[in-house]
């Protein structure tokens, strides 16, 4: 090989290795000079999603995580957040025999002749829980109703004891006679999903250019609700106005209590039926298909408040076309009730004002209650 040749691949070898020395150093400076109040500005990627990032929680979940760990990992929260809405976690820490006893139970209660279910009614209920049948929500006006069946409950000690101050949901769980281990089954998993999603607040604050422990003091009694959901098989010739669950945000229909009130984040189980789709830039639906071992996390309304809109809820739906049934097990998670939903310092600035009224969490939650409640009793 001639000499000239040589020093071409010299010369080459040297750029791409500045190339790459230039990229560390730029990535570097943006990671170590974020100033104060960058995010006010941040918005959605001129490029559409077409698929949901995967993050993986188990440098996270390590009892002495690094920094550099945790800011890694919450960069990558950050990106989905503002471009996507939702994102699938992996190693999550909520043991496999958990989640299969509960959705066993799930199994076992829908399974119950529609008298012993409708026993629980949710309108029969003070504090928005039990259960709901049938069409009996429609989260899009525009459809003429869900094709899913609900049982919803909210924080309870496996002793029984509820919360006292717990706003509009302060109260009892409603429980089904004759299903011996079904609350036990149901509440294991719920206490698992509510110490992953407290986990997940340090990980967000970090990503919102917030002290790690920006949300410890704001979710000591968190508002926890979660659904045990049951679709079934939209067979036959389909009616495109009838959905598992209508196309919504966490944030708009009046007829669907915990989908949309006032939760920071979702944390979704789904089984191997796909249905769940999220609207992307393009006004494309893009599946959110089950992966074995995750969980799906989208964005709610409280965190669009909080953030100013720079973190914002995605359109989604659930369309069971399968042909056969579905479960799912979404757990709302939401700040305690008395936080104020304020603006977040690094979300606001001289050209990103606030845009919403400071409200407390409970306060939010008792006017969509009321709205739901006043809207659903009208059908009964």
């Amino acid at each position: 090989m001639s000499l000239s040749s040589n020093l071409t691949r010299l010369r080459l070898i040297y750029i791409d290795i500045v190339n790459i020395e230039n990229r560390i150093y730029y990535t570097m400076a943006i990671n170590l000079q974020r100033p104060s109040g960058s995010l006010s500005g941040s918005s959605r990627t001129e490029s559409t999603f077409e698929q949901i990032p995967i993050i993986n929680l188990q440098a996270a979940q390590a009892a002495h995580a690094d920094h550099a760990t945790k800011r890694a990992l919450a960069d990558e929260i950050r990106d989905a957040c503002i471009n996507v809405g939702f994102f699938y976690v992996k190693d999550h820490g909520i043991p496999e025999q958990v989640i299969t006893n509960a959705v066993a139970a799930a199994k076992r209660f829908f399974a119950l002749p529609q008298p012993a279910k409708d026993a629980l009614d949710i309108h029969k209920s003070a504090n928005f829980k039990g259960y709901t049948a049938l069409l009996g929500e429609n989260s899009n006006p525009a459809n003429r109703g869900d094709l899913h069946e609900g049982f919803d409950i909210g924080w309870e000690d496996p002793t029984g004891a509820s919360r006292a101050d717990d706003g509009a949901m302060t109260g009892e769980n409603v429980w089904p006679d004759g299903l011996p281990g079904f609350r036990e089954a149901v509440l294991a998993y719920y206490h698992a999903a509510v110490n992953l999603g407290k986990s997940l607040f340090p990980l967000f604050a970090l990503a919102l250019d917030l002290p790690e422990d920006f949300f410890d003091d704001k979710t000591t009694k968190p508002a926890a609700i979660m659904r045990l959901l049951y679709y079934a098989p939209q067979t036959g010739e389909v009616d495109d106005r009838v959905e598992g669950i209508g196309a919504h945000t966490e944030i708009v229909s009046l007829r669907v209590p915990w989908m949309l009130i006032t939760q920071c984040f979702t944390i979704l189980w789904q089984d191997e039926v796909p249905a769940l789709q999220v609207l992307n830039n393009d006004g494309k639906w893009i599946d959110a298909v089950p992966i074995p071992g995750t969980l799906v996390v989208n964005l709610g309304d409280q965190f669009a408040r909080w953030t100013n809109d720079v973190f914002k809820s995605t359109v989604h739906r659930a369309v069971n076309r399968s042909g056969v049934e579905r479960y799912s097990i979404p757990l709302f998670f939401g700040s305690d009730y008395d936080v104020k939903l304020e603006p977040l310092p690094s979300c606001v600035s001289d050209d990103c004002p606030p845009k919403y009224e400071v409200v407390t969490a409970g306060e939010y939650v008792k006017s969509r209650l009321e709205a739901t409640y006043a809207h659903s009793q009208s059908e009964h």
